[in-house]
């Protein structure tokens, strides 16, 4: 094996599908926009169609939209003449990807999606072929030469087409104004899906495991409704309707023992005294990472929660957070 031999035709191969790729950006113009509006006006799917090569980078072109806020599928044009046809309906566009635009099995189904009316896309290398002469819009996939040293392999064309496939479906995407939160919710799956879709209310706790006390509670008795909760380390002190006035956290407990001279009085005095007043809270609504990075800051291990109306409806601990694999 020689190595440099190796290595140049890599370093070949990625230089031609470069290119192919930057000319292939230069010749973008009107077709490719009239593309766009097409997607952007459909009230159908995207329909991705193609054979080969052409067909793998439309089977990966679908995800691509499907999950950028396009619906999409997958059509097989030998399938197609053979009955699946009927699923593209009205509302439908078609994009077609052929090197040559002279495939076989697309060219058979090109009337009939013609007779009903269905708009048609042709991502194609030649723009004089059968599809892209009966397409209503071609976007330009021609390249100067395949990395294949052959010049046999689809290599630098099916690379340019995908590439035009994904810039489509991005440049809609855009146009749509679709965002993260968008994306995440068809992702849940995903980690972006988790960490934009997860919220404070997912992960605390409420109810008898939500420790609350009034302002006149000792400092003994917090203690103890503390230590009974599932969450430690906290109670969230509350005036006559429920509204948060302070917190109360084994922290501030540790700083009074090491202040006071008398531990016995500390634990007679009223909470309202020790606690602390205005504490950072959070929402229901409040994204679990963003809850994450405000503890992280205040160096705090929970957060009390509260409504709109500054009530106390939880209590969230940065653990149950952690456990969430939301960072």
């Amino acid at each position: 094996m020689d190595s440099e031999q190796i290595l140049t035709q890599a370093r070949k191969t990625l230089s031609i599908e470069y290119r192919a790729i930057e000319q292939a950006s230069e010749h973008l113009g009107e077709d490719f926009l009239h593309a766009c509006q097409m997607l952007l006006d459909m009230s159908g799917r995207a329909v991705l169609c193609g054979i080969g090569k052409s067909g793998a980078v439309g089977r990966k072109l679908t995800g691509t939209f499907a999950s950028t806020g396009t619906p999409a599928f997958f059509m097989h044009p030998a399938e197609a003449i053979h009955g699946d046809l009927g699923m593209v309906v009205d509302g439908d566009v078609v994009i077609m990807l052929s090197n040559s635009g002279e495939t076989d099995e697309l060219s058979q189904i090109l009337p009939a999606l013609k007779r009903r009316g269905i708009g048609l896309i042709a991502i194609c290398g030649e723009r004089n072929s059968t599809l892209g002469s009966q397409s209503d819009a071609v976007i330009d996939s021609s390249v100067e030469c395949e990395a294949c040293p052959l010049g046999l392999a689809p290599t630098a064309s099916a690379v340019t087409m995908m590439a035009l496939g994904d810039a489509l479906a991005m440049a809609v995407m855009h146009a749509r104004g679709f965002s993260s939160e968008d994306f995440a919710a068809i992702h849940p799956g995903g980690s972006l899906g988790r960490r934009l879709l997860t919220r404070v209310a997912d992960a605390m706790h409420t109810g008898e495991d939500n420790p609350i006390v009034a302002p006149d509670t000792s400092v003994l008795q917090c203690l103890l409704v503390m230590t009974a909760a599932n969450v430690r380390g906290i109670v969230s002190v509350v005036d006559h309707d429920s509204r948060l006035v302070g917190v109360f956290t084994d922290g501030d407990l540790r700083r009074l023992m090491q202040t006071s001279a008398n531990r016995d009085q500390v634990m007679d005095q009223p909470v309202s005294q020790v606690m602390t007043c205005n504490p950072v809270t959070v929402s229901p609504d409040t994204l679990a990472t963003e809850a994450i990075h405000i503890m992280e800051k205040k160096e705090v291990d929970n957060l009390p929660v509260l409504d709109e109306q500054g009530r106390s409806v939880g209590v969230v601990d940065i653990q149950d957070l952690l456990k969430l694999r939301v960072v």
